[in-house]
Parts: structure tokens; sequence; C-alpha cells
């Protein structure tokens, strides 16, 4: 029987979830209640359309000569796709054997077993570290991070590629001792290559709207770049690559 998922959409060349120009999958299904999401549509693992792998793998061939041209690749995002792990393990040992670079996108709330089952298919994976502090998490995502952390320490073991990705919101995640913390947490991270540092917007607002939720940061606005730079210097200090 063929494998099928739920997923929210796909962008066909992406040039902004990891190296060169990708195709760009977001999976249905969410377990954080981010304050900035700008994806509150994915959230519902019952939402999205269904698809089959061999329909993806299809579309995604067509795209292969641009992946192939610019280093790019295959980038599963969400929503969060390892609630639908074995569909993801298909679709990246098939790219694979299609000779295509795969990304896994994910906010690491998730169980080891299922990390195991995508890691060996997976060229690179960017990882959301959405705040480093367990209550301040909580805050911001509705969970604590200790399983997220733990499921990063484990990625790591294994040797994988790994960027960073962490949205700098004004009030929330740019506290200077936060940063800190952050950094040092960083340097004990043997597969790091790159920490990308994503300034916060509100481009979501009205999808929060269209689903009749109150949108918790609507008076925040985007970090300035005098405080993103600062940031910046900080992570280099700690002799941390950022984007």
């Amino acid at each position: 029987m063929e494998l099928k998922a739920r997923i929210h959409s796909v962008e066909t060349m992406g040039t902004l979830d990891g190296p060169g120009i990708r195709f760009v999958i977001f999976m249905q299904g969410c377990p954080l209640r981010c304050c900035y999401c700008h994806n509150p549509d994915t959230w519902d693992i019952q939402g999205g359309r269904i698809v089959g792998i061999e329909e993806l793998i299809a579309k995604i061939l067509r795209y292969k000569p641009y992946m192939d041209a610019s280093g790019g690749g295959v980038t599963v995002s969400g929503g969060e796709p390892t609630l639908q792990p074995e569909f993801i393990a298909e679709l990246f040992r098939r790219c694979k054997e299609e000779g295509i670079h795969t990304a896994l996108d994910t906010c690491g709330y998730c169980s080891i077993t299922d990390i195991d089952k995508i890691i060996p298919y997976t060229d690179l994976v960017l990882f959301d570290i959405k705040h480093i502090q367990p209550q301040e998490h909580i805050i911001l995502t509705g969970k604590d991070n200790n399983r997220i952390l733990d499921a990063l320490k484990h990625i790591d073991s294994k040797n994988i590629p790994l960027w960073i990705r962490h949205v700098i919101v004004p009030g929330l995640t740019d506290n200077i001792l936060f940063v800190n913390m952050l950094a040092e947490f960083l340097k004990t991270v043997c597969s790091l290559e790159l920490v990308e540092l994503l300034p916060y917007h509100n481009l979501g607002i009205h999808k929060w709207r269209k689903l009749g939720l109150k949108y918790p940061l609507e008076r925040v606005l985007p970090p300035s770049e005098k405080n993103l730079n600062m940031i910046k210097d900080i992570l280099n200090k700690k002799g941390i690559r950022v984007a």
C-alpha cells in the first residue's frame, strides 16, 4: 500500500530553507503553539490535504535540474514533519536514490524513535530553537524545551550537519542574558555549521484572524537592525558562525 501523508502546501523554488534552490514541503500538524507562528493553519494534524508519495516524488523530479544546478534539494518543514515519520523517511529514501539532497526542518518536539526513522536519509537538519530558557519557552510555545534539547543532542551525536534557526522577538528572545545562554549551549553542539537569526514579523496575523484566534504579539514590532547586529556580535565572539 502506498504511503500517504497530510501536507499543507509545497514551494517549488524555495531559497530560504537550506542551500540552493529547494522543493519545500510544508507538512500538516504541529505540537507547538508559537506566539509568532505565521502558519497557524498548519497546526491541526487533521487539516491540509492527503498526498501519496508517488505524486510527490513525481513533482519533485520535475525540479531536479534546478536543484542540481544550484546545489539545492528537498526540504520538509511544517507544521512539524516528525509527526509523520514513516512518510518522511520513505520520501527522503527515495530522494537519496535520485541523488537529491535532503533537509529536515524541525522544532525538535518529537521522540528519539521518530527521529531515528528519518535521520539515516537526512543530509542536513534545520533545527528551530525557540527559546533556550525552559519557562520562557513555555510562554512562547506552550511547551518546555527539555524534549527539544534532548532531540538536538541526539541528532548532534549522529554527526549530521546542523543549522540552528532562532527567531528574534523583541521582549521575548532578545534579552542579552538569554542570548548568552544560547551561545554557551551552542558551543557544545559539535555538528553546528551555521546559526540563522530570523527577525520576528507579523505577516501571518491575517491567518490568526481568519481562524478566529487572537494574535498574542499584535503590538510587537520587528527587531531593529542594531539589535540584530548586537546579537550577531555576541554569537560571533563565541566562535559561532551566523548567517
